[in-house]
């Protein structure tokens, strides 16, 4: 289990919860590193500096903010925690809506979020509430030197919070024309009976990542001296919609 990285409250109305947070989620993609071709060493990280025509490492840097055109003031970690923002040590919901309001867009990272033994009492009121009403809090929280709109929900015995995108950082989906042809209602009524074939309750377990495992396999092949071919590029063909709707119902049925 991971550890906690953030300790504070989580407010709604007069009610205070102590809470600690952790993070939910992380990559089990294998990682492949940049190495020097010659000698295959991985390379250590170097900055180019212009105006002192010198290479330096990542300990002789500081952050700064721009203020104005090249002009920057400095800011250590013991100033940027000091930043004045009441977030820094609390989650205080200020709404709560139906869930199925936030499109999934808006989504980023996952938390967990836990109680300290003090607030176990309130915290479970919470969670019991919100599972009775179907709604999730609306809050903001900072962390990672930045301050996050969220929100959080029941998830099995505790909470998660969810950290979502301003609407500023969403960018505005392309503008595409109304298709020109009309749906039929046979093809509305053959898609219809597809997507019920298809439909199953969801079971995070039944996948997996393939790209992952495809990986692993093809650097296995590489050290065995194995050559893998890559896989064939399936043509996009449109072909008699009606047909191609039927013959996927009636798999979709054996299945």
């Amino acid at each position: 289990m991971a550890k906690a990285f953030w300790k504070g409250a989580i407010s709604f109305g007069m009610v205070t919860i102590p809470v600690r947070m952790s993070i939910a989620t992380e990559s089990k993609t294998p990682a492949l590193h940049y190495l020097h071709k010659k000698c295959l060493t991985r390379p250590k990280q170097l900055l180019y500096c212009e105006q002192d025509d010198e290479y330096f490492g990542v300990k002789d840097t500081v952050r700064g903010y721009e203020y104005a055109k090249d002009q920057y003031v400095v800011l250590d970690d013991d100033e940027l925690d000091k930043v004045p923002v009441k977030s820094t040590h609390s989650i205080d919901i200020t709404s709560f809506v139906k869930g199925q309001e936030i499109d999934a867009i808006y989504y980023d990272g996952s938390h967990y979020l836990e109680p300290e033994e003090l607030g176990l009492k309130p915290f479970f009121l919470l969670k019991t509430v919100m599972e009775k009403t179907g709604l999730v809090g609306i809050a903001k929280v900072a962390f990672q030197r930045r301050e996050h709109l969220c929100c959080l929900r029941p998830y099995d015995q505790i909470l998660t919070l969810h950290t979502l995108h301003f609407k500023q950082d969403v960018i505005r989906p392309p503008e595409l024309e109304q298709p020109k042809k009309e749906l039929s209602k046979g093809e509305l009524e053959m898609a219809s009976k597809l997507v019920e074939a298809m439909t199953t309750d969801f079971k995070p377990y039944e996948y997996r990542d393939e790209y992952a495992v495809a990986l692993k396999k093809l650097v296995e092949a590489k050290l065995k001296g194995v050559e893998i071919k890559a896989p064939e590029i399936p043509k996009a063909e449109v072909g008699d919609l009606m047909k191609a709707l039927r013959e996927s119902v009636a798999a979709a049925g054996k299945k």
